[in-house]
């Protein structure tokens, strides 16, 4: 049977980049990951959370950015064809603007979340019986992601989760930090999923968008070379970025 596929024209197409949270570098720091896929055919705007937290360190901080994005991002359903969330949790966003876009009669304009995609992108990009984990910012999201990924794989016993080792540093102070020592508390959290056997790392924060080489080197260092460049690194954004492109192009 032939297959017919479905594409969206590629002078229209849309994606809105959301960053919910108030800070304004964080929104930046996504633009140079975005530019660097070359989808030049592509329209991509930038949207920054107008009032709420500065940094979501919590499932409370997601329910108040949450809160405070959905009325600005209405009035810009009509003008996007698909909307990436930007914050590393099971955001309270993505199933919001999912619900109101159906409400309004546009419920064939997808909405992904970065980790949604990331987690998606891992389990894609290594063998069955290899794990994933995830590198992230303050200690609480230890066990805020692990029940995130328990919900998105449908069980608390999953094998092929590595777990979630943290820098201690939220995702302003990952701009603000000096990149040193940024950098060695990126290393010391991917060194320890290493040990745990994962094979696939997610970068766990919006803010550390364009740090995977950072990981790549802790790889190196605890592996050696040829095993530690085998080693998948997973950007939550490009995986957003990317996954949204294709369902644009497929008419999804």
């Amino acid at each position: 049977m032939r297959m017919t596929m479905f594409t969206t024209d590629a002078s229209s197409r849309s994606i809105l980049i959301i960053n919910p949270n108030t800070t304004v570098a964080v929104t930046d720091g996504l633009r140079p990951v975005v530019d660097k896929l070359g989808f030049d055919t592509t329209h991509f705007e930038y949207f920054t959370a107008p009032s709420g937290v500065t940094s979501i360190n919590n499932e409370e901080d997601a329910a108040v950015s949450a809160k405070a994005c959905l009325p600005a991002l209405r009035d810009k359903l009509k003008d996007h064809d698909a909307f990436l969330v930007c914050c590393y949790s099971q955001h309270p966003l993505v199933s919001q603007l999912r619900a109101e876009l159906v409400q309004r009669g546009m419920g064939n304009k997808s909405v992904t979340g970065i980790f949604e995609a990331s987690v998606a992108a891992c389990l894609q990009s290594i063998e069955i019986n290899e794990k994933f984990g995830v590198v992230s910012t303050g200690s609480q999201w230890t066990e805020i992601l692990c029940d995130a990924v328990a919900n998105f794989m449908g069980s608390k016993e999953c094998s092929r989760y590595a777990g979630t080792e943290t820098t201690g540093i939220d995702a302003v102070e990952l701009h603000s930090t000096a990149k040193d020592e940024v950098d060695e508390l990126m290393k010391q959290a991917t060194k320890i999923l290493l040990d745990n056997g994962a094979k696939a790392i997610c970068l766990g924060c919006a803010g550390m968008a364009g740090m995977d080489q950072t990981v790549r080197e802790a790889c190196v260092e605890t592996l050696g070379e040829d095993e530690g460049r085998r080693v998948k690194i997973v950007d939550g954004v490009v995986s957003g970025v990317v996954h949204l492109e294709g369902t644009l192009r497929q008419g999804l």
